[in-house]
């Protein structure tokens, strides 16, 4: 099976421009792509992991990675909803994010002897003339056209700002500029940026001539889609300072049914023939194959000792009802009123709920417990000295604190 072939048998590939030609181009290591990411956390989460994944499969077959930080296009809205202009970030916070971003992507992309590159769009378009850009780019983009892209038709009934309304713009010449500088012929993204990607590949060809490689590619997300990257609690971090391996070892494990298959096929290196006989898995096979899922993906971002533990901690849990690796919160002599804490404010003070009226109905509907034992009214408080060994915090099946 050749890579290109094996892209499309994992779910990955949506839509191309010239196939042909970019299976020429993967297929023999050819192919300089890039991705891009916005740089506004100093984190990245799982929302990025499939692109991420996708940029090693293709690295190990010879290909070379530019990770295109958005410094520039992140400074203002696009047409995916966002109207008002973006918090505008110092240079120096964009360097931090930059190298965060690295660091963690280091453990997907080998970076060194030039194999890939990490560059910020910021480096060319905060230097554009505004007239230049009217002259040079604008007479390749047909407003009638522009006007079709599905990005900008969900936006027309609401209003769209100019603003808005040159997101393509940039985001072509990112691809432009990108093939000229470093030789970049290929380009991935979202199946929402799609329109975005044709003007880049456009802009190229009509600028360069016909002959210049260009090629896009979309990635056909899971059932998740962008909602990959989010939880109750709120973004699921590829920094284990801000998700622990556990954590993000239980994301994984607590995905839907109909997508623990999707997502080794995507995401995970198994092989394409272990994961073919797993189809007809169910019941508590698709528990076997979550923790394989949760496992692989654990190991990929955090090591192979930290998946290990986070899986030896999360069988305890369940099995035992405590888990040495747990992820734990310590509270504070300030977290205690007249020396007490009741559960709601507990259970928000753990990260478990957002809110004390979505404790209250967690407590209400019976999904709460305290070392095992189920907490039904939602007046309960505890002493200081309740949490002297630790208490074991549980709301739902699969989401547990260890209270300190």
């Amino acid at each position: 099976m050749t890579v290109y072939d094996e892209l499309v048998a994992r779910g990955l590939i949506a839509q191309v421009t010239d196939e042909e030609e970019i299976k020429e181009l993967i297929n023999n290591g050819k192919a300089t792509f890039y991705i891009g990411f916005d740089p506004t956390a100093d984190s990245l989460h799982v929302g990025h992991f499939m692109a991420l994944c996708l940029m090693k499969r293709l690295q190990m077959a010879g290909n070379k990675p530019i990770a295109l930080i958005g410094g520039g296009t992140g400074m203002i809205g696009d047409p995916s909803g966002r109207t008002d202009m973006r918090q505008m970030m110092t240079p120096e916070t964009i360097q931090h994010n930059c190298d965060c971003f690295k660091e963690q992507m280091s453990k997907f992309i080998d970076f060194s002897e030039g194999k890939a590159l990490m560059v910020n769009n910021a480096d060319w378009l905060m230097d554009l003339n505004y007239i230049e850009v009217l002259r040079e780019v604008g007479p390749h983009f047909s407003v009638n056209r522009m006007l079709t892209a599905e990005c900008y038709k969900q936006r027309m009934e609401k209003g769209l700002s100019f603003l808005e309304f040159n997101y393509m713009i940039m985001q072509s010449y990112d691809f432009y500029a990108l093939f000229q500088k470093y030789g970049c012929n290929m380009q991935f993204g979202g199946d929402d940026q799609w329109s975005n990607m044709l003007g880049g590949t456009e802009l190229i060809r009509r600028k360069l001539g016909k002959d210049a490689y260009a090629m896009t590619i979309t990635l056909l997300l899971n059932s998740e889609g962008k909602k990959m990257g989010k939880t109750q609690s709120g973004a699921v971090w590829l920094d284990p300072n801000k998700t622990s391996p556990f954590d993000f070892y239980q994301y994984w494990r607590n995905v839907a049914d109909a997508d623990v298959l999707k997502c080794i096929r995507m995401l995970t290196f198994l092989p394409l023939e272990e994961i073919d006989k797993m189809d007809s898995w169910e019941g508590a096979q698709l528990n076997q194959a979550k923790e394989i899922l949760a496992y692989e993906l654990t190991k990929l971002v955090h090591g192979e000792e930290e998946a290990a533990k986070a899986q030896e901690s999360a069988k305890a849990l369940f099995s035992s009802g405590n888990a040495a690796d747990m992820p734990s919160v310590t509270l504070s002599e300030e977290d205690f009123a007249e020396g007490t804490i009741d559960i709601l404010s507990l259970l928000v003070k753990s990260g478990l709920t957002p809110s004390r009226s979505e404790a209250r109905r967690a407590v209400e509907q019976g999904g709460v417990s305290v070392d095992g034992q189920k907490v039904t009214d939602i007046k309960t408080v505890y002493g200081a000295d309740a949490f002297a060994d630790g208490m074991v915090l549980k709301k739902g099946k699969k989401n547990f604190r260890k209270i300190l």
